[in-house]
This record gives structure tokens, sequence and C-alpha cells, in this order.
């Protein structure tokens, strides 16, 4: 099926603001840096999974299910942006969380609470616990004569990926339009899908820019497995041709620390340097262990004065005030 006629519904305005961020550059002795504004979709608080729901939410309506299935961590940013958007088509929502609730109502969790999502969780600090999970959550729903619809966990599918092949899109008109050509892309990539989704339009395009994931939560060669598979599958649904076989996706997991959602004082470090140079607030999780690797790769010389380099900032505000004793 052609892209434009993918089944879609709008929950943001869009284009997303592509913003140059002159101090950070400077700060860092280069290279000219922009920001690609994706924290700014003006959903629920924003972030890139509103792009993926816009397709995911139009396949639920499709199969008239009435109950959205899915799961990840007390604070994704996913489930706050899935639950919302449920809500706002008239859908409830069953939420499947790894781990034992938290100690505080914060963040994310809150808001999870405040729109009335059903939250069951494993009581297993195993993330893949919530794999296990969701279709047993499914099947009771069934029996009970709902009629549920089940999204991955993080929300990481084919069809949600189509959400950041538009977006590659939109970046290179973004681009065009300013007359910028960007060298480098740098994004946090967690549950793999939007940089697939951006991988295989960055391809589409043969747009000039090498893209590099900066693990939050899992093994390179997981990552990188992922997103070839994301992006050849949301190729097929598009009917248009995957990345090349001979390419491989760059991820690094050099930046990830001692795990998921474990912060890094190097993250920390980023997060304060960006809010202190651009009054751009970033995310322990998610953003700033991805600004982390992009302040490294300078250093390391990755990156030359001359580039030019597009953040891709995904969001995860909320995010922040659950780790206000680890930021202070």
């Amino acid at each position: 099926m052609h892209l434009s006629t993918l089944p879609r519904i709008r929950l943001t305005s869009l284009p997303t603001p592509l913003e140059e961020a002159p101090r950070l550059s400077r700060a860092l002795g280069g290279p000219r840096i922009f920001f690609k504004r994706d924290d700014l979709t003006s959903f629920a608080l924003g972030g890139n999974k509103v792009r993926k729901l816009e397709y995911l939410l139009a396949d639920v309506l499709r199969q008239d299910a009435d109950v959205i299935v899915t799961g990840a961590g007390p604070q994704s940013n996913y489930l706050r942006t899935t639950v919302a958007a449920a809500r706002k088509l008239g859908l409830d929502a069953v939420l499947v969380m790894h781990g034992d609730p938290p100690a505080e109502v914060q963040g994310n969790y809150l808001l999870d609470r405040l729109a009335g999502a059903e939250i069951i969780f494993t009581y297993d600090e195993d993330r893949s616990t919530v794999d296990q999970a969701l279709d047993g959550v499914a099947d009771d729903l069934r029996r009970a004569g709902r009629r549920p619809y089940v999204i991955p966990r993080g929300g990481a599918s084919p069809l949600g990926s189509v959400g950041y092949v538009t977006c590659a899109l939109e970046l290179e008109t973004q681009l065009i339009d300013r007359g910028v050509q960007a060298d480098h892309l740098v994004l946090a990539t967690g549950a793999c899908g939007t940089q697939a989704g951006l991988w295989l339009g960055a391809c589409w395009l043969r747009a000039s820019y090498r893209i590099w994931g900066i693990s939050v939560s899992r093994p390179r060669e997981e990552c990188v497995e992922r997103v070839r598979n994301l992006a050849t599958a949301a190729a097929g649904l598009l009917e248009i041709s995957p990345p090349p076989s001979h390419e491989t996706p760059i991820v690094l997991e050099e930046y990830l620390g001692a795990g998921y959602g474990i912060i890094t004082p190097e993250a920390v470090e980023a997060i304060r340097l960006v809010a202190r140079t651009e009054g751009v607030f970033l995310d322990p999780v998610y953003t700033g262990k991805a600004m982390a690797g992009l302040m490294d790769l300078i250093r390391q010389g990755e990156f030359s004065q001359d580039d030019t380099v597009v953040f891709l900032h995904t969001g995860g505000t909320p995010g922040i005030f659950a780790h206000a004793s680890d930021l202070q």
C-alpha cells in the first residue's frame, strides 16, 4: 500500500520545528547542530510515539477493537501517549508494566493513572515479562466479551515505524527549504522502531546523512537486528525497496551505562549543558543518553567542525520529574 493511502488518524500538528542550536555548537567546539523537535508533537505532552500512534490507532479502528493492550515500564513515554490516544478515540487501555508499582506516583505513571488506564504489574524487573503477559491479558479480555488490539511493548512494529518514514520525508523538506545539507542524524534507540523508520525513509530518499542510534536499552547486536527487521517489514507494507542488505544500521551501546532507566553522569552533564545553552530540556532515560553520545562523538572526532548534525529530540519531558533527585 502506498504511503499516501495507508490509513492514518491525525493526533498532532506537523511538521515539528527544526531549530538550530548555535550556543550548544559553540560550547562543544562545533559542529553545526540542529534539533528536530519531536518533543513538540502537540498531543499528550508530545514525543516521538505520537507519529507511530497515528498509524497504529487507525488500524485499531479499522479492526473495530474496543480496548488496547500494550506494555512497557512505569515511566514509559509510549504508554502515556497510547492511553491518551485511546481515550481521545473513546477506547479503553490496559497497560502491562514490568516490575513493582512505583513507590511514588510521579511522571508518566501519574499521567497514565489520571487517564484511567487499567494497569497490571508483572512484579518482575525483566522487561520481557511484559511480552509474555500481553497475549494472556488479551485472551482474558476476549473471554469477557471485549475486542482487544495488542500493540507490542514500546509500540515497535512495522506499522508504527511508518510514522518515522513520514518524519524522514518531513525533515528532508525542511532541510531543503533552509538550504542545509545534514551529514549526521543522532537519536536515542530503545524499542528500535523510530530508527527503523528513519533508516528506511533516508534510504528511500537517498538522504545525505548517516543515522546514529544511541542504544538506551539493548545490546548493539539486538538493536541492529530489530532495526533491520522492522525497516524491512515496513518497506513491505509500503511496497518500496528495503534498505540494502549490505548496509548495517549504526547503533552504539557504549552510552547505555548500567542499563535501561539507570542514569549516567554523562547524561546528567548533557542535560544540564543543553538546558543552560539552549533552554531545551532532555530526559535522563532517552534523550539525555543520546546527547551524551553525540557529545562524545564530537570529542572523538567522528563529527568535524564543518559537519551538520541533526539531533532528534524524541520527547520524554514527564520523565524528568520522576528522576528529580538524580538531577539536583
